[in-house]
């Protein structure tokens, strides 16, 4: 049989409004996780009073599990449907979620929103909506959750979803395009099949919608480019980088270039899934040996590239940015981190070229003094060390970035042009 397309699914939303339950449910309404576990772990959180914590503790257990032991393929979260095989990337309850969705969302084809119908909208909500468009995830699925904690009322429901329609359209997403579920992720309702609890919802499941997201492109016709997420040395075998494809192909006996270290190499041996295999394609997490590179030549945040078409390192570079939030206003001369595919880069905005209408990217002033939180700007930017990011237009899975200070996510971007140095 036919390997089903596989989708990365990232699952976002307000850090209580039930992420890791919905994903622990959606694993086990798959089969992706056997009853007997589940069950185990009612037991025990029925035991300290806790039960509705019974789908969550699935991914927290497998992530202790997954914390335990270092494995080179970055172990991720697995479950089918009849049409695709998805992988839950970044799965919740990390603390530097924002952070991670930045890195890790670019990773991802489509994403479901949670948001608790006891709360609605809350500030994360934004910042998520924010970020999954500037990072690119076009399709989106609305899980309006714990509709159990408000007894499946409809008027409700349509709060919520005028709510979040807002936010959605403010940033370019057509609501219109979206299903908005209402679901209980603790009791089941609309999570695998329609719930006699929402008689008045007519629309799919959450099930049903994952089967009617589109097939991604895979960007095999572009240019090698493997963000690096470790490097491991691996006694009789030399140094192993480890990262995700995110364009091109990979080969063994491929050169390759590492940037923005300017090291060469040639790979030796590709790994997936603990198995080597002669090739690797946009998706795939692959550890590879290279002849030619020794432990101190390649860190995380480089990346590998064919050796023919190198990654692009920046001397400076224009972008477009929108502002989340900042305390003040951001100007020219400020200095926050970039985080950009595996990479964290303090970088400094030179200036200020234009500030945009957020909704029609139209001019609204040139050269603006200063700009703050909700607007949208062109900028010049200079990083304080090498550090490679590609033209969003040439290669769009290394062309966005966030910027991040105090602890927060300020803005996020895509880079639209490259002076290299």
């Amino acid at each position: 049989m036919a390997e089903k397309p596989h989708m990365n699914l990232a699952v976002i939303g307000h850090i209580d409004h039930g992420k890791s339950t919905l994903v622990g449910r959606l694993m086990y309404d798959t089969g992706a996780v056997p009853a007997h576990i589940i069950e185990k772990f009612k037991k025990e959180a029925a035991e300290i009073g806790k039960a509705s914590f019974a789908f969550a503790w699935v991914m927290d257990t497998l992530k202790e599990e997954r914390d335990r032991g270092i494995t080179i393929d970055i172990a991720h979260k697995r479950f089918d449907t009849d049409k695709f095989y998805f992988t839950v990337v970044d799965c919740p309850g990390h603390r530097d979620f924002v952070k991670n969705m930045i890195t890790g969302a670019s990773q991802a084809d489509a994403a479901i929103l949670t948001v608790a119908a006891s709360d609605s909208v809350m500030a994360q909500t934004k910042e998520h909506i924010f970020l999954s468009k500037t990072l690119g995830i076009n399709q989106l699925i609305i899980a309006i959750n714990k509709m159990d904690m408000v007894k499946y009322d409809e008027k409700r429901y349509n709060e919520v979803v005028a709510d979040v329609s807002k936010i959605l359209q403010m940033v370019g997403f057509k609501p219109k395009e979206i299903p908005f579920i209402p679901v209980s992720a603790i009791e089941g309702d609309n999570i695998k099949e329609a719930s006699a609890n929402t008689p008045w919802y007519k629309g799919p499941s959450i099930l049903g919608a994952l089967n009617l997201l589109k097939e991604p492109v895979i960007p095999t016709g572009l240019p090698l480019r493997i963000p690096i997420q470790d490097a491991y040395t691996i006694s009789g075998i030399g140094t192993v980088p480890v990262g995700r494809v995110e364009t091109g192909v990979m080969k063994a006996g491929a050169a390759v270039m590492f940037e923005p270290g300017h090291h060469a190499g040639e790979v030796k041996s590709i790994e997936m899934h603990h198995e080597v295999v002669a090739e690797a394609k946009p998706g795939d997490n692959i550890g590879f040996n290279v002849r030619g590179i020794n432990k101190g030549d390649v860190r995380r945040g480089d990346v590998c590239g064919d050796a023919k078409h190198p990654p692009t390192v920046a001397d400076e570079f224009t972008a477009q940015i929108v502002v989340l939030q900042h305390p003040s206003a951001i100007t020219a001369g400020y200095t926050p981190v970039f985080h950009c595919h595996t990479s964290q880069t303090a970088c400094t905005i030179l200036s200020l070229d234009k500030k945009l209408d957020p909704r029609t990217g139209e001019t609204k002033e040139e050269n603006p003094t200063f700009i703050k939180a909700g607007d949208a700007a062109i900028v010049t930017i200079k990083p304080t060390k090498p550090f490679v990011i590609e033209n969003i237009k040439e290669i769009p899975q290394l062309g966005r970035f966030a910027i991040r200070d105090m602890g927060q996510t300020i803005a996020a971007g895509m880079c639209i042009g490259v002076k290299t140095k």
